[in-house]
């Protein structure tokens, strides 16, 4: 994978009713409608997310009052809002209107199959890592001609199900991947349309688990050793060169480093061409991050100012991978306060969303900020741990908030549209979440609860030994 998710650059703890019915819970009731009860008070930050807003003192998905979700399919849940993902697609799309280029959305931030089905639907194509995220892409109606496909361990069943699909191209990241990949398309008799990854070892100034474009970095090959790489696919008759690929890191809120590492491969692609090597494409990758908490994000305006002065009079198409910068601010974690837990040191708000459900800020100190779903009187309010259930020290979404709940209140984590749910587990035999879709007034299931009963459904029990 390309990278995991995200992180905040600051790590947490800088501060800052009763259950319904099983059926609800469970959150596989039918596709509902629920309408607008009734202008905006602001929540613990100010919010980029005009999808999720207050109204007469209830945070609203759209026009859908969180509790109206809550009551319809139970907690915890991850909540959508359809013109918010479509807005950053189209806004993202627009902003190289008269280039060459396509949008190829980085499904490892979020593979929902409705949200897949929504960005294909718009035009949109897509980055992939694994033959099952292809096989994702499909079920949801996208274009496979419009896939690349990127990572550093594709099997050969997977090169080969990518190759009878008729994807875009591959993103190659070692010689041995090449070799193996050549010869799969030899079997197969059909010619693999290639790009490499390259490393241009440029530091995106983000977190170290997520920057893929340092000489450390398994990702991609050496720039160093790119040329000699290209002249060899170029002999390959199972091969067909068509460009040339980056991501240097997720995240990454200057642009400097974009510059840089974009620089470095138009040297390389300028070199490529007076050998005779002349590329059709060059793929910018993603990573442009966005705001959870203090963030100063880079503006499309001035990433997309910059693409164009690097690709003043060249003739490459240009690809981008953005995954975070589509979803990220487009859904929020629902979740309602089971427990609060008065401590001498610290006070506990045990929620019964958990970091199986939300992992990032366990696994990188991440920030989201967390908003009461129906705001309280300030004068109540209190710091608080807000913990999950999972038996871990490390089970938080949120560390020392000031925040007026009592047992029974639903929370709201934010931006939680990007490496959320797609990172969530089964741990301490969890059910995964539902995910509702709100357009509008409607709200739409489009991914029902887990029931415990399919958590085991897959394993064995030892056979019977004979007495």
């Amino acid at each position: 994978m390309r990278h995991q998710g995200a992180a905040a650059p600051c790590a947490e703890g800088c501060g800052d009713d009763t259950t319904t019915a099983a059926d609800r819970q469970s959150g596989n009731t039918a596709d509902n409608d629920v309408t607008r009860t009734a202008a905006a008070v602001v929540g613990d930050r100010p919010h980029a997310v005009s999808g999720f807003e207050y109204v007469d003192g209830e945070l609203h998905a759209e026009d859908v009052p969180l509790s109206k979700v809550a009551d319809e399919f139970g907690t915890p849940c991850y909540v959508y809002s359809q013109d918010s993902l479509t807005t950053a697609y189209r806004t993202y799309d627009a902003a190289f209107d008269g280039l060459p280029h396509l949008v190829c959305y980085a499904m490892k931030a979020n593979p929902t199959l409705a949200i897949l089905d929504l960005f294909a639907r718009l035009g949109s194509g897509f980055d992939i890592v694994s033959g099952g995220e292809l096989a994702r892409v499909i079920a949801a109606g996208g274009d496979c001609r419009k896939i690349v496909f990127s990572g550093v361990g594709k099997s050969d069943a997977e090169m080969e199900a990518a190759l009878a699909a008729g994807i875009l191209c591959f993103n190659v990241e070692s010689a041995s991947e090449l070799e193996h990949l050549a010869a799969v398309a030899a079997r197969t008799g059909l010619r693999a349309p290639i790009s490499f990854r390259v490393n241009p070892d440029v530091d995106p100034l983000t977190h170290p688990y997520i920057a893929t474009g340092l000489k450390e970095s398994k990702f991609g090959v050496a720039l160093a050793d790119a040329h000699a790489l290209y002249r060899r696919a170029a002999q390959m008759p199972s091969i067909a060169v068509r460009g040339i690929d980056m991501h240097i890191g997720s995240q990454i809120t200057e642009l400097a480093p974009y510059r840089e590492a974009a620089s470095r491969m138009l040297a390389l692609v300028d070199e490529l061409a007076a050998e005779g090597i002349t590329l059709e494409h060059v793929d910018l990758g993603g990573g442009l991050g966005i705001r959870y908490r203090d963030e100063v994000p880079v503006t499309l305006a001035a990433y997309a100012t910059m693409v164009r002065a690097l690709f003043a009079g060249r003739r490459e198409r240009l690809l981008f991978e953005p995954g975070r910068r589509l979803v990220g601010d487009a859904g929020v974690l629902l979740t309602r306060v089971r427990v609060v837990k008065p401590g001498a040191s610290r006070n506990f708000a045990v929620v019964d969303a958990a970091m199986n459900d939300l992992l990032r800020p366990s696994l990188y100190d991440a920030w989201h900020a967390v908003d009461p779903v129906r705001a309280r009187g300030s004068d109540a309010a209190r710091h608080f741990d807000v913990v999950g259930p999972i038996c871990e020290s490390g089970d938080f979404l949120a560390l020392d908030r000031e925040l007026a709940i009592a047992e029974g209140d639903l929370l709201a984590v934010r931006t939680a549209g990007a490496y959320a749910m797609a990172m969530s587990s089964n741990y301490n035999a969890r059910p995964r979440a539902c995910e509702v879709l709100v357009d509008g007034a409607s709200a739409h299931l489009i991914r029902r609860r887990e029931t415990v009963a399919e958590l085991h459904a897959h394993e064995l029990r030892l056979p019977t030994r004979p007495h």
